[in-house]
């Protein structure tokens, strides 16, 4: 049976918000941080995120598999042959939670046939809340429920362009290249899917990462909320993602783009790999 698709975005929204709180609550109180790998944090707020997250999506849709970061494969094993299936980050950016500096997010995305088409993503540091269908339109959420539409920027040209990338994995190299080119700034920030917000808003005209981005929960509402905002996000090959793929790791990095530049961004990122 084919997914609802607004009845589950109504879905992801509730269940992000609600989880966005329960991270708020330990994000003001003092909390304790482990390692999963070097340079990898974990806290409380990411792991009771992630069953509150997979409980609400799963009492909602049930048989649809939740991938979630915190979650042990074996609950999602068999997502693959899924027609629908979600995909969760309960708090992207954890490294910016542990430094108390806001840029983190609680982000939701759902995919179908392998594709993202649905993606929720809360800051509740920022107090903002979006939420993307491809194909129909993207929004801000406000406090008070009401729906402000979003959309990608209008550049052509990567002369003047604001380029948006990773804070803890800043390209360097690349960066230089950029403004070589004429771009007006490259900012660092947490937080994959906040990087995919400031694009999908229009406040910057591209996100780079050219190297490994994350997992597909790093990728999928990232992804859906830059489409539908108008946009678009693939690999740094230009390669769409695949969410139905066994393999979770976006290796060959993330390139989300208000869609007039995606081909420059490309472009760019090849003769950089081949200097």
């Amino acid at each position: 049976m084919t997914i609802d698709r607004h009845r589950a975005a109504e879905a992801a929204l509730a269940a992000a918000q609600e989880a966005a709180e329960l991270v708020m609550r330990v994000y003001g109180a003092p909390f304790d941080v482990e390692y999963k790998e070097k340079d990898d944090p974990v806290t409380i707020a990411d792991r009771e995120a992630n069953s509150l997250l997979c409980d609400r999506l799963a009492r909602a849709f049930p048989g649809v598999p939740v991938v979630a970061e915190e979650s042990d494969p074996i609950a999602y094993q068999g997502f693959r042959s899924a027609r629908e299936c979600w995909f969760v980050d309960p708090l992207d950016g954890t490294r910016e939670f542990v430094a108390k500096n806001g840029e983190f997010a609680v982000m939701v995305g759902l995919a179908e046939q392998g594709r993202a088409t649905l993606g929720v993503i809360v800051a509740p540091a920022w107090r903002r809340t979006f939420v993307g269908l491809t194909g129909e339109g993207a929004w801000e959420v406000r406090a008070d429920g009401s729906r402000e539409p979003i959309r990608v920027s209008s550049r052509t040209s990567l002369a003047g362009a604001s380029i948006v990338v990773s804070r803890s994995r800043p390209p360097v190299q690349l960066t230089s290249q950029l403004a070589s080119l004429g771009a007006r700034e490259t900012v660092a920030h947490g937080s994959s899917g906040l990087k995919g917000a400031l694009v999908a808003t229009g406040k910057h005209d591209a996100y780079l990462q050219p190297g490994p981005a994350g997992m597909r929960w790093d990728a999928c509402a990232t992804e859906a909320l830059v489409r539908a905002a108008g946009g678009e996000c693939t690999d740094a090959n230009g390669t769409p993602f695949d969410y139905s793929s066994s393999d979770l790791l976006n290796s060959l990095g993330l390139v989300a783009t208000n869609g007039l530049l995606h081909g420059a961004m490309l472009d760019l990122l090849r003769s950089h790999r081949h200097a």
